[in-house]
């Protein structure tokens, strides 16, 4: 889903005395787009936000077991085609993010950078994967796995991800739609179900050995939500039949679910299957509200396709899973690991996922 990129990056371009370009000076995620491998998995300048996601659940060697996040965020200053006044001049700022969730220790920490780009702080190069904001990488290997490395605070992954599907490609046309309008949209696609093996470290313990499994949303675009929409909410689902599924809800100011809101079904063969908004129903369980910012939650979902005869359910490892990301983004909002039960076809299934929600403590704006 469309991720957390530039709500209050105005801030940061203020203090350093820099007026940020517009997104209508840079190209707009419109109808169609091809997209080609691994050239797309690098960076897209001409857009103005781009976003490498990893989010997955680990389990290492004693047992215990873990959820992560890394995120690289690219947002860019100047427009392309913008002349160079000196080899100096800010491009692009990045920004990332890393959370771990001790599901067995019931902790949950995470850490945030923000930098400008350049070759020795953070960047993204095009062409194929290789992103790092200082020592947080996300890298392609020689055998066209990737390695992805963050740590912080005692806590740390360093691990190698290798794709068991191609690319899904989300939404119609290369183009998923986040709202009514031209351009209001990302090119967005996932790599489903990535195979892990790496070492994990805990905060207060030993990096050990660890294997998981690992998902990857990669968008690009140049808008962002609409006045009348006020965040989203996002689901990330592995399944133990080797399908997956990816839905997002944009939630209008009002409460109610935006048009646009759409998903995929992923089946095992790599068959990306289009689900659009009236075809999935979504209802939180109970809530949760943050000692931090205040915000309410949904916690807990039953999801249900009746088309696809296929109904799970959602529950968080832990509940506190916020991230309040005063030093990069400045945007407060949801990001963690649930555990799924529920059916296919009317089969039993089990599996994993993540959820992201935003925009429950005030309105996600971008501008």
């Amino acid at each position: 889903m469309q991720k957390i990129a530039t709500l209050t990056v105005f801030l940061h371009f203020l203090v350093l005395g820099l007026v940020p370009a517009s997104a209508s000076d840079f190209r707009l995620a419109v109808p169609p787009y091809q997209f080609e491998f691994p050239r797309d998995h690098g960076s897209h300048d001409d857009y103005r936000t781009e976003w490498w996601y990893y989010t997955g659940h680990l389990r290492a060697e004693s047992g215990r077991r873990y959820g992560f996040e890394v995120t690289f965020f690219r947002v860019g200053v100047e427009p392309p085609g913008a002349p160079a006044r000196t080899r100096w001049d800010l491009r692009n700022l990045s920004l990332a993010h890393f959370a771990i969730t001790d599901i067995d220790g019931r902790k949950f920490r995470y850490y945030e950078k923000l930098n400008r780009s350049s070759p020795f702080t953070a960047g993204s190069a095009t062409g194929a994967l290789n992103v790092f904001n200082e020592s947080w990488r996300a890298t392609t290997l020689a055998d066209g796995s990737w390695r992805l490395t963050a740590s912080a605070g005692g806590d740390a992954v360093d691990l190698v991800l290798r794709a068991s599907k191609p690319p899904a490609i989300h939404g119609q046309n290369g183009v998923s739609v986040k709202a009514q309008g031209i351009g209001y949209a990302s090119h967005y696609y996932s790599m489903t179900r990535l195979v892990v093996t790496g070492t994990v470290q805990s905060k207060g313990r030993k990096a050990e050995p660890c294997q998981g499994l690992a998902w990857m949303d990669h968008e690009f675009g140049s808008a962002v939500l609409r006045e009348n929409q006020q965040g989203w909410d996002w689901f990330a689902i592995q399944l133990d039949n080797e399908t997956e599924l990816m839905l997002y809800i944009i939630r209008r100011t009002d409460g109610t679910p935006d048009v646009t809101s759409s998903g995929s079904l992923v089946m095992d063969g790599g068959e990306v299957i289009h689900i659009s908004g009236n075809q999935m129903r979504v209802q939180p369980i109970t809530t949760w509200r943050s000692p931090r910012s205040g915000a309410t939650y949904p916690m807990g979902w039953n999801i249900s396709i009746s088309s696809l005869k296929l109904q799970v359910k959602l529950t968080p490892a832990l509940e506190d899973q916020e991230l309040v990301t005063k030093s990069s983004t400045q945007v407060t909002y949801w990001e963690g690991a649930v555990g799924v039960s529920g059916s296919f076809g009317n089969v039993g299934v089990s599996g994993a996922g993540y959820v992201e929600m935003t925009g429950y403590d005030r309105a996600f704006r971008q501008p």
